[in-house]
């Protein structure tokens, strides 16, 4: 009987320890409130996936990870990235070459690029792939199957024929499928949001005008009729789902605004009446500023093809005079690449140029794109009850922007996944 009992209480022992998670200290000498910008040095109190605590000490018994000198901040948010995209090769006809199945790899080595980069969170802005690869990633990292970020993802951006997300870049008398996207109606708008709905996306994404890195269209034409907007983001928001907007030309910019969007992803020709639009509304801005800059830069390597690079040096001109209306008026800015992943900390360095300060970028990655997603009790900041997600910096960004690449720790919802 006695060793029954013995046996009883070690399982009952064994089971509690079970139930109770790891409790974790992280010493942050140098960490950052991405609020208000004050540097402190405190202990990030870690149990299971959240933040139990900001303590001045580690509790008993925790396991301490101190990350010395570095910079320490929440995991970052990029609220515009495609990700199951060959990001070497700009060609229009990239996509064709690929399967979906290579599509979905090349999704889930950018995801953990993206990762290594500090980037616990991405929200995918559409992809041209019919399967919905992205969706697919989204549920293996929630799952658990794979190490990843956590991913908010749309589904195939909305186009008019020959519009910005036409996925058929072939000769008139070469035979090709139209996809579920094309939408030249009311209706046809319709069922593509339903499409999109039906295969699980969180957010649906319209082009609103033409852009630059295609062959088909011009970045100043408004795509999407208003009536088809309006449509759209209707279905949408009655599916329970937030609708972004690729616009890029000024008439397409203030037209999505109008319909009712949640966010203009670039607004590179953004002017005054669409800025001031935007306020009123409450229209986010995803700007994207750096993928203009280094598509220019990199001229006709990695398959951009001549009319891509026209437009990218014609539309470049436009870009800083647009982020200064955004400034005057105060628009809700948050964090976007639209690019390779691997170099995603300049657009950290593009939005300081353009007029932000290194706080007000740090913000765009954090607490702001937290709150465009709609997740700011869960991400954005440590504190508390929120994930813990926690990335650390060599260097002070808040003196030099350009830390921000250095990234040398990420931990996501608890889990170390560079150190």
């Amino acid at each position: 009987m006695r060793l029954f009992f013995g046996l009883l209480l070690t399982l009952t022992v064994m089971t509690a320890s079970a139930a109770e998670p790891q409790l974790t200290a992280i010493h942050a000498h140098r960490l950052l409130d991405v609020r208000s910008g004050n540097v402190s040095d405190a202990y990030i109190v870690v149990r299971g996936e959240r933040i139990e605590a900001v303590a001045k000490s580690a509790p008993a018994g925790a396991k301490v990870i101190d990350l010395g000198d570095a910079t320490v901040l929440p995991g970052l948010i990029d609220c515009h990235v495609h990700l199951v995209t060959d990001w070497n090769d700009f060609s229009s006809t990239s996509f064709l070459r690929l399967s979906s199945p290579q599509k979905t790899l090349l999704g889930l080595m950018n995801s953990q690029t993206y990762l290594d980069h500090g980037f616990t969170t991405l929200r995918d802005a559409g992809e041209g792939d019919t399967a919905y690869g992205q969706v697919a990633l989204r549920d293996a990292f929630n799952k658990g199957m794979f190490r990843g970020p956590r991913l908010f993802v749309a589904g195939i951006p909305l186009s008019v024929t020959g519009g910005h997300a036409d996925l058929n870049p072939l000769a008139p008398d070469v035979p090709m499928p139209v996809f579920s996207n094309i939408a030249d109606t009311v209706e046809e708008t319709q069922k593509a949001v339903r499409h999109d709905v039906r295969n699980g996306v969180d957010w649906i994404k319209l082009m609103a005008t033409g852009g630059v890195s295609d062959v088909l269209s011009d970045y100043n034409v408004q795509e999407l009729s208003d009536e088809q907007m309006r449509a759209a983001v209707e279905w949408g928001h009655r599916a329970g789902k937030k609708v972004m907007a690729h616009a890029e030309g000024t008439a397409g910019i203030k037209a999505a605004v109008r319909a009712g969007v949640d966010t203009i992803e670039h607004g590179t020709v953004l002017d005054e009446e669409g800025a001031k639009l935007m306020a009123e509304r409450g229209t986010w801005l995803v700007p994207t500023l750096e993928t203009f800059q280094r598509g220019v830069e990199i001229g006709l390597s990695s398959g951009q093809e001549p009319v891509m690079l026209e437009k990218g040096k014609a539309i470049l001109k436009y870009q800083q005079a647009a982020f200064d209306w955004a400034l005057k008026y105060h628009l809700k800015i948050a964090f976007g690449l639209d690019d390779e992943p691997k170099v995603v900390a300049r657009e950290f360095e593009a939005l300081v140029k353009a007029g932000l300060t290194p706080l007000q970028s740090i913000q765009a990655a954090t607490i702001n794109a937290a709150a465009l997603l709609d997740q700011t009790a869960n991400i954005g900041s440590l504190e508390p009850g929120h994930y813990a997600d926690v990335v650390a910096v060599d260097g002070d960004p808040l003196k030099d922007i350009k830390a921000m690449a250095k990234v040398v720790f990420v931990m996501k919802g608890g889990e170390v996944v560079k150190k």
